[in-house]
């Protein structure tokens, strides 16, 4: 055998060697690798200009509220070191999307309670609005980018109840939405429409950017409902699941930097392609909660008789 024939099979061997498992690519729990950069909060936002062509899947919790901490009148309902609790209505006291409540701080709508979180909607009078409610969210105490984000809730049982668990860009304040994007991993509540099925057990996930994002990809997702209304562009699916009201249920998305995925109980029902661009979903994002009354998503329908109807969350987690 000549030297250089043996020089040659000497690089071939150790291109073989140096080759990546099939199986770091496929572990269905995300990560970071050394080009793609994290944040886990307090405000320190790195990003990586040139996204990973691999991303390696891993298993490391990075944040989560257990709610395992019961709280009491006179006390904070959630944690302050990880959520804020929105009570400053926007929007001229409105709220957004036609929603029919007031949200609240108070223990009535918000509380953990043996180990579960319980955000409650209430028939009262309150601040103008005839139901209150609450929502929570991470923005500068948790933001972060890529990763897996999972929620075990059971659903509020009432006709005209909005509940989501979701996240918005942290750029929020400084770009507006829709341009900060949204990804809304779980919404429940449209099956009172005409416009979809009539179910109870419809669940819908989306995905919301401005109307400049993602024109050439749009039609790349089959099955699934694209609007463009002009002032942003989102991608929704719609799965029926049973018993949301009586059973928990994990509610997750997994987001790497080629694609966006969706699950429920660990089944996917939708993947949104970032093929070549990404914005704005290569910067961090902040995970909210919240139980609306009404309001566009369900043609501001409140079955008859309503009293209150609770939103019962087990965990919040989130995987890098």
């Amino acid at each position: 055998m000549s030297p250089n024939f043996r020089l040659i099979s000497f690089f071939l061997l150790l291109l073989i060697s140096c080759g990546g498992s099939k199986s770091d690519v496929n572990d269905p729990i995300l990560s970071n690798n050394n080009n793609s950069i994290t944040n886990t909060g307090n405000n320190t936002n790195t990003t990586s200009t040139t996204p990973s062509q691999s991303y390696v899947f891993n298993n490391e919790l990075v944040w989560a509220d257990e709610f395992d901490q019961d709280s009491f009148s006179g006390n904070p309902a959630v944690s302050p070191d990880k959520w804020n609790i929105e009570t400053v209505a926007p929007d001229n006291g409105s709220w957004y999307n036609g929603e029919l409540q007031y949200y609240t701080d108070k223990h009535d709508n918000i509380k953990v309670e043996d180990g579960i979180l319980k955000i409650t909607a209430k028939r009262e009078d309150f601040q103008g609005k005839l139901y209150t409610s609450a929502r929570i969210n991470t923005q500068d105490k948790f933001e972060f980018m890529y990763g897996r984000v999972e929620m075990r809730a059971k659903l509020p049982n009432w006709e005209g109840m909005w509940p989501a668990f979701w996240l918005l860009g942290a750029n929020i304040d400084e770009i507006g939405w829709p341009n900060c994007g949204e990804l809304d991993i779980l919404e429940h509540g449209d099956y009172v429409k005409d416009s979809t099925s009539d179910d109870p057990g419809l669940i819908s996930s989306a995905v919301h950017y401005g109307p400049q994002d993602y024109s050439r990809q749009t039609t790349n997702v089959p099955g699934k409902i694209f609007f463009d209304t002009g002032q942003e562009r989102f991608i929704r699916s719609e799965k029926i699941i049973e018993q949301p009201f009586e059973e928990y249920h994990t509610y997750s998305m997994q987001w790497s930097p080629d694609k966006i995925q969706f699950f429920i109980d660990e089944e996917m029902h939708f993947q949104f392609p970032m093929q070549s661009q990404h914005s704005p979903f290569d910067k961090p994002f902040f995970v909210l909660l919240n139980l609306a009354v009404g309001g566009h998503w369900t043609d501001g329908y409140v079955a008859p008789g309503f009293t209150e109807a609770t939103y019962e969350i087990d965990y919040v987690r989130v995987y890098q």
